[in-house]
């Protein structure tokens, strides 16, 4: 496969801080890499000197001539006068470019350049470009295409930015975190378009279900270097291990040898021959090698967890609607001791609506939650995130607490704590200002377990930490003795953590289930193929469920069938106009006045011939 991008001898760094020394790496066409690496590794960065955002010490990055590629941002800005349509025109792509530079033209007096920026409208599909735009955005629930951009939410904005990035179907485009703020539904519509393209990507994410569905390959930095994996996520884990147990023997075996060598070294008089000298620097070899760092594997963390009686919470009689939005509608449950819950829906159903209802942040508009008194909160918010960024990163936990007690007489410092959540004693002593957005978020999720809650409710906990936090954080919840609320888009993480969903599916309807997030996607699979066939609803959980056959299609009434023949006539005819028009837009024999209503009318054109064809298809499936 030919290369689209090549990376030589790659090495950045912030002062004393290495993030990656004489990296080299490459994409071809069609892989799809996944980034790995911890919080602070330099993931993001990466991203940022590949694309031009950002310089570098030493090393190259060469493209591919002519390639196309496309760059989603962890957070992107656009300017907030523009409208959500008006952002897809501004976002620099060649098409966009392409569009502003054909609108330049035919509204100068020189117009010599008009046929060969027509020829390459219709090479790169341009006059269609507004249609694709209003689609993906459909697709990713973005339908008021006039509001403005200052009007968006952070989610509804990188979801603008998402699509912009798929609009132009690029040769590569690289990804920083696409899932976050988008509900499971989009996350999987992604999943599927992807999958079915052809391009070369690029992607740092934490979804664990994503990277194995999309990815063909995982790249992860670890120590500075990188290490590269030909397969999914799951065979990246297999693999690591692998190297990890054979790099940890590796430095034991080092250990061993540099014993007996230090002997050797300090028996040694001062003027050591010519023959020695080698064994020497050997030595030294040796010794730098032994000091690596060793790969901890798994951490766990067990902590006692104060007591909990059994009373939890009762949600009694609960209405709450925003307008004509309803959330809840006499919605009653009695939570069990040492549940662990998981809720799930669209973005606006009202998942973090209800969280903040429990903890006291927003009333009700009838009902109450009677709370057990021995419950204690420890909540993590998506909005929690506050810190004086002056302090040190120890100095935050010990205001907090300086030693966590995990039960049986052990106790741990607010050094230790910070370890098994990745902080080594040299970046406790970092100022806050200097962590990244994904160890901020850790170091935030530090100062709600360290409380030592009995009650966990987390909120969208996922978004932005890395894959070794999150796997260390379920390893947690899976021994944690308590009760856990989390509010989830991350598939893999619910299905370790929690054995029991409310499922809100918008409009006030909840859906109680009892099992994990697969179990409920498949129970939901079979129930909107059995509503679509029109049969009675089954319940979850009670064997495998037959579909039944389908019964005899409906027929077509004459109406229907007379509008068949009509649309049957009109789409080719459809369809020779826009040839036609197309033929003339590159004859470059059009006045400027022709040329816009020109393409004005291809525009309607297109979305005519789609709509008129949808219709042709749904009744063409009742013949």
């Amino acid at each position: 496969m030919a290369s689209v991008l090549q990376i030589d001898g790659l090495t950045k760094s912030f002062g004393d801080l290495v993030l990656f020394r004489d990296i080299s790496f490459g994409v071809a066409e069609g892989e799809r890499i996944g980034l790995i690496a911890k919080n602070g590794s330099g993931k993001t960065t990466l991203l940022n000197i590949i694309t031009g955002k950002e310089s570098y010490d030493n090393g190259s990055v060469v493209f591919r001539r002519d390639l196309r590629i496309a760059y989603l941002e962890q957070d992107p800005v656009y300017p907030e006068g523009l409208t959500v349509l008006e952002a897809c025109f501004q976002s620099g792509n060649e098409v966009t470019d392409l569009i502003a530079e054909y609108e330049r033209v035919i509204n100068s007096k020189d117009q010599s350049y008009l046929d060969a920026i027509l020829q390459k409208m219709d090479m790169l599909q341009a006059w269609d470009y507004e249609h694709r735009a209003k689609q993906i955005l459909a697709q990713l629930k973005i339908t008021n295409f006039d509001q403005k951009i200052a009007q968006l939410s952070g989610g509804q904005l990188k979801r603008v930015a998402l699509a912009n990035v798929l609009i132009t179907e690029p040769d590569l485009i690289i990804l920083d975190e696409p899932t976050n703020h988008l509900d499971l539904d989009m996350v999987e519509w992604l999943e599927g378009y992807l999958q079915r393209s052809r391009l070369s990507l690029l992607m740092v994410t934490h979804d664990r279900y994503f990277l194995d569905r999309v990815c063909n390959q995982i790249i992860e930095i670890d120590q500075q270097q990188i290490f590269e994996y030909k397969g999914n996520y799951s065979y990246y884990l297999e693999k690591r291990d692998e190297r990890v147990s054979a790099q940890n023997a590796e430095i034991d075996r080092a250990n061993n040898l540099l014993r007996k060598e230090l002997e050797w070294m300090r028996r040694q008089p001062q003027a050591r021959g010519t023959k020695a000298k080698s064994r020497i620097d050997a030595f030294y070899d040796l010794e730098k090698k032994a000091k690596q760092v060793r790969d901890a594997g798994d951490v766990q963390l067990q902590m006692k967890g104060s007591y909990i009686g059994n009373k939890i919470f009762e949600a009694q009689h609960i209405y709450k609607a925003f307008g004509d939005v309803r959330i809840l509608e006499d919605f009653n449950y009695v939570f069990a001791r040492y549940e662990k819950l998981g809720i799930v829906g669209n973005n606006g159903t009202g998942k973090s609506t209800f969280i903040k209802m429990l903890m006291g942040e927003v009333a009700p508009d009838k009902g109450r939650f009677d709370i057990g008194e021995t419950v204690k909160f420890g909540y993590y918010s998506q909005d929690g995130l506050k810190f004086d960024e002056q302090m040190k990163v120890i100095d935050v936990i010990q205001s907090i607490a300086e030693v966590i007690d995990l039960g049986n007489g052990n106790r741990l410092t607010a050094s230790q704590f910070l370890q098994h959540f990745l902080f080594p004693p040299e970046k406790q002593h970092n100022f806050v200002y200097k962590l990244s957005g994904g160890e901020k978020r850790r170091l935030y999720l530090c100062t709600v377990l360290i409380t030592n809650p009995n009650f966990l409710v987390l909120d969208e906990p996922t978004n932005d930490l890395d894959i070794v936090t999150l796997n260390i954080l379920e390893e947690y919840l899976q021994q944690f003795k308590g009760c856990v609320i989390v509010v989830s888009h991350d598939r893999y993480f619910m299905d370790k953590v929690v054995d029991h969903l409310l499922a809100f599916q918008g409009n006030a309807k909840i859906k109680d289930f009892p099992g994990n997030y697969t179990d409920y996607r498949e129970w939901k699979e079979i129930q909107d193929t059995l509503e679509k066939e029109k049969q009675p609803t089954v319940k979850p959980k009670e064997g495998k469920v037959q579909i039944p056959v389908k019964e005899e299609k409906k027929k077509l009434t004459f109406k229907e069938k007379r509008e068949f023949e009509e649309l049957d006539a009109l789409i080719p005819k459809l369809e020779e106009e826009k040839s036609q028009i197309e033929t003339e837009l590159s004859s470059g024999t059009l006045s400027a006045d022709e040329l816009l209503a020109k393409s004005n009318r291809i525009s309607d054109l297109i979305e005519e011939i789609d709509e008129k064809t949808m219709r042709w298809m749904e009744l063409s499936e009742l013949m």
